[in-house]
């Protein structure tokens, strides 16, 4: 029995170790220990790197974490005199018996094989061929060395020649017990695992292990002849003859196999019966009274445990168990898994954690015991642990994800959220995206994903996983007919990643299809005449997606983005949300000086001059008009190859809806930069481009100074405003205002705390 540790910290925030952090740059930078032989192009060490077991092994499980092993990274460990394996652990890997002959033939003392689908019986044969050290041997789910052809056994004495094998784990489902032959030999045998195996055929060869200490047959179907060759393993301490389904866990006469079991089997120690009916139907030992046997003096609420009561049981499992077994109070076990109560299901989901179909029941428990508020005590820490083991251990089981995905929303979103330290917080975001990678597909699992990456702080606390996270969102995005909560969420999630990040993750977005993906959803709505949050958070998704990257902003544009803003301009001229996004984002457009001759187009101007009289949105389409018009005019009047609307029209509309604004109007907007805006101010022939520039500047000093002047400041924008002060040219509102721009940082530069003074 393995359990998980019954403390876990959720604030765990120490740094992690150096040892830690080589292994993930190393995994993530394989060249720098390793080189691609130019014959064979496989991966191989440097000349100079030598390996240690330790590092090794560690090695292998790091990339685990991350990538699945193939024959390529297995290649690496060719190379016995420089590399050292003593444990070979491989779970969902590509690895094929070539790579696997890499590995084996270290002589590995440990090999577990889980989920590795590419290998074939040849395998079985390179496993003998290096055993002389092996000792403890386990075949995980979907790892098909063992051919169910039973035919395929006939020609062979035994499957596996480990002399010294002492561990033996065969998670098989549905393959019957008759090759079993092959056990004959391994006479050290001290546990077996046979999980899922068919009772088919004959267990003969299994009568010569008598040294059996601990001995796994879940979800085998029982017959008489199991259980009394059971009951002749007298050395037997640990036994689980657990079943997943009910259905299958109905033995006649359930109190007296379990007596006979019980009787035979002096130094049992763990017991597992969940999911069968040998718990008896609960009808207990009445207490003590005159006349009754000393047996019958006995209190058990198990009839066949009856005899452990002076001697409990150190493990009892009873989860799933017909007649509710786990409920009972007189139960003779100092450890107990069921359903009963919070400790017996988190034991539950420790000591099933490679049982699938247990685990995913024991899942669906936690998540029923989150939904309640009353929950959120002690237990949170050990819970979430169970839910992210079970994740983790099972990427590919598309119902733990489901159901571990919907407890941790619960637990994520309850009130020790703030707990949560920044390692724990990787691990839940990496466990979560793992899950959608893998389930893309699925509806539900992209919802609980999305909603419960809702809980964390958007960009921040995904920015290390920044673009695996895009790429699982834009594929929740990409399919226009897929209309519902997935797509909704999807698309607010990719909005928030899109703010307050840099220009190279912003560029990210835009090469891996973000615009493209934007502008479908908007033609969709386009075509069924909807404006809905989709469409609004669409154009506010490439607000942000193009501010300063020009990259993006030329993709707009490739993509036929002035004909979907003009068609919604024209099919939606009320939603002032709406406008006010698409006008936002063509700001950044007419930023960049390379593209403002595409949007040098009458019928374009002549929008952005209707606009500039705007109240929609208050100031904030109005706002954004003039700023498009005041860059594109800033290129001089030579650069202005339109008749109409005419340049000083233009420029005097700019200066009229300039002055009409309220310079302490709050504003929903936000600037990581004031460049674009700054460049504004050398247009010395164009005033009005400087106007709008310092009102912008004035604006959002006065109304947000703590987040601004320091900005001013740092982009050396006081300077450029007392150059401006003394030049001839900017007529008198236009100094007025840069004064008062230089006048409030000067304020917050007063105000702010001094680096050696204490706050209070």
């Amino acid at each position: 029995m393995s359990l998980l540790p019954d403390v876990f910290a959720l604030n765990d925030s120490s740094p992690s170790s150096l040892f830690n952090i080589s292994m993930d740059y190393i995994v993530s930078n394989l060249n720098v220990i390793t080189k691609l032989d130019p014959k064979s192009r496989w991966r191989q060490l440097k000349d100079d790197i030598i390996l240690p077991a330790e590092i090794c092994e560690r090695l292998l499980e790091a990339y685990q974490k991350k990538y699945r092993i193939n024959d390529n990274i297995a290649n690496m460990f060719r190379d016995r005199t420089r590399t050292r394996l003593n444990r070979v652990k491989l779970r969902n890997s590509r690895i094929t018996d070539e790579g696997l002959r890499c590995l084996m033939e270290h002589k590995p003392s440990e090999v577990e094989l889980i989920q590795c689908e590419y290998l074939s019986q040849a395998s079985l044969d390179i496993i003998s061929n290096n055993s002389e050290n092996l000792v403890s041997l386990k075949f995980g789910p979907l790892t098909y060395a063992l051919s169910q052809d039973e035919n395929l056994y006939r020609q062979r004495r035994f499957v596996i020649d480990a002399p010294k094998l002492q561990r033996l784990s065969i998670h098989c489902r549905g393959m019957s017990i008759f090759p079993l032959l092959l056990l004959k030999p391994l006479h050290n045998l001290t546990h077996l695992d046979l999980s899922e195996f068919s009772s088919a055929g004959s267990t003969w060869a299994l009568h010569e292990l008598k040294n059996l200490v601990t001995l796994v047959l879940h979800s085998v179907l029982w017959s008489k002849e199991i259980i009394d060759w059971i009951a002749t393993l007298t050395n037997l301490r640990h036994l689980d003859v657990s079943q997943p389904n009910e259905r299958h866990g109905k033995y006649m006469n359930p109190n007296e196999i379990l007596t006979k079991l019980v009787t035979s089997l002096p130094n049992l120690e763990y017991l597992d019966i969940s999911g069968t009916n040998l718990a008896g139907t609960g009808s207990a030992v009445p207490a003590a009274t005159d006349g009754m046997s000393d047996l019958e003096h006995v209190r058990c609420d198990i009839p066949g445990l009856v005899s452990r009561v002076d001697r409990p049981l150190e493990f009892l499992g009873l989860y799933g168990t017909l007649h509710g077994a786990c409920k009972r109070h007189d139960i003779p076990a100092k450890v107990i898994t069921g359903d009963a109560n919070e400790e017996q299901i988190l034991i539950a989901g420790s000591v099933y954690m490679e049982r699938p179909a247990m685990l995913t029941r024991v899942l669906n428990d936690l998540y029923y015991m989150f939904r309640s508020i009353e929950h959120y005590n002690s237990y949170v820490g050990r819970a979430l642990n169970v839910v992210l083991t079970a994740m983790e251990t099972h990427c590919l089981e598309k119902h733990i994800q489901i159901s571990g995905s919907a407890t941790l929303f619960y637990i994520v979103k309850g009130k020790d959220r703030s707990r949560i330290g920044i390692h724990l917080k990787r691990r839940i975001i990496k466990v979560l995206l793992d899950g959608m990678e893998a389930h893309l597909g699925d509806d539900t699992m992209m919802r609980n994903g999305c909603l419960t990456l809702c809980q964390f702080k958007i960009p921040n606390d995904v920015l290390f996983e920044y673009e695996r996270v895009v790429q699982i969102l834009l594929n929740g995005v990409s399919d226009v007919n897929q209309e519902g909560f997935v797509q909704r969420i999807a698309i607010y999630l990719l909005n928030s990643l899109a703010c307050q990040v840099d220009g190279t993750q912003k560029r990210f977005l835009g090469v891996h299809g973000a615009i493209g993906k934007m502008l479908n959803l908007i033609a969709d709505r386009l075509e069924r005449r909807i404006c809905d949050d989709v469409l609004e958070v669409a154009w506010s998704t490439m607000w942000n997606v193009t501010d300063e990257t020009p990259h993006n902003c030329q993709l707009f544009l490739d993509n036929r983005g002035m004909e979907y803003f003009l068609a919604c301009l024209k099919s939606f001229p009320d939603k002032e949300e709406l406008l006010r996004n698409m006008m936002g984002l063509l700001g950044n457009v007419a930023e960049v000086p390379s593209l403002r001759p595409q949007l040098m187009n009458r019928l374009f101007l002549t929008v952005f001059y209707e606009l500039l009289e705007s109240s929609s949105d208050g100031i904030e389409v109005s706002y954004n008009a003039a700023g498009v018009l005041a860059h594109m005019a800033s290129d001089g009047p030579e650069a202005w190859t339109v008749f109409e609307p005419a340049r000083d029209a233009v420029l005097e509309r700019i200066a009229t809806a300039v002055e009409s604004w309220d310079r302490r109007a709050e504003r929903n907007i936000n600037y990581r930069s004031f460049e674009p805006i700054l460049s504004l101010l050398h247009a010395h022939h164009t005033p009005q481009c400087q106007h709008w520039a310092v009102w912008a500047l004035a604006n959002l000093t006065t109304v947000y100074p703590d987040k601004y002047c320091g900005l001013v400041e740092a982009e050396g924008g006081l300077r450029l405003l007392n150059a401006l002060l003394q030049h001839p040219g900017p007529y008198s509102m236009i100094k007025d205002l840069a004064r008062l721009v230089i006048d409030n940082c000067a304020r917050h530069s007063q105000d702010a705390p001094r680096a050696d003074t204490p706050d209070n």
